[in-house]
């Protein structure tokens, strides 16, 4: 995930609001913790305004993209819970981990009221996230089997029937 200029037009958390972000996460056990604005972001892979994870914490400001708590948040998830544990900064270098986190950023996005998966895709896109099929809704509805797969063997989708 690319970080671009902060002229970057995607939600922020400011704009959809903190209690929902983290009610979201506390569903999935993880703890919202927020950062003074200007302030680094302990845990943040990226630096800026990007989302930091350390183990069962995401860190963000408000001025973080909705998009990078989502990630981080499901690097989170995506983890086996003993791995979880021992994160920071870095969640995986796992291709397949990776693309099931994104696959699980854009589902979860439905849950966070003003945002959606339409909204956050566009977002992905805008913020450059690359995928080969050239946008994120064209990998998510057609070459995302594995990362649907993946989240479903680890108990994070239901099993298709």
């Amino acid at each position: 995930m690319p970080v671009t200029p902060p002229a970057a037009d995607v939600l922020r958390l400011a704009d959809i609001g903190l209690d929902d972000a983290a009610a979201l996460l506390a569903r999935h056990g993880l703890e919202l913790i927020t950062v003074p604005d200007g302030a680094p972001i302990p845990g943040s892979y990226w630096g800026d305004d990007e989302a930091g994870v350390i183990g069962h914490c995401v860190h963000a400001r408000m001025d973080t993209p909705v998009h990078s708590l989502l990630h981080e948040a499901c690097h989170l998830l995506v983890l086996p819970p003993d791995r979880r544990a021992a994160v920071h900064t870095d969640a995986t270098d796992s291709i397949e981990e990776e693309d099931a986190t994104c696959y699980l950023q854009i589902l979860l996005a439905d849950a966070l009221p003003g945002v959606g998966r339409e909204r956050l895709m566009a977002d992905m896109d805008a913020w450059g996230y690359s995928f080969r099929l050239g946008s994120a809704r064209a990998w998510f509805e057609r070459d995302a089997a594995e990362a649907h797969a993946l989240l479903v063997a680890r108990g994070l989708l239901p099993r298709p029937g």
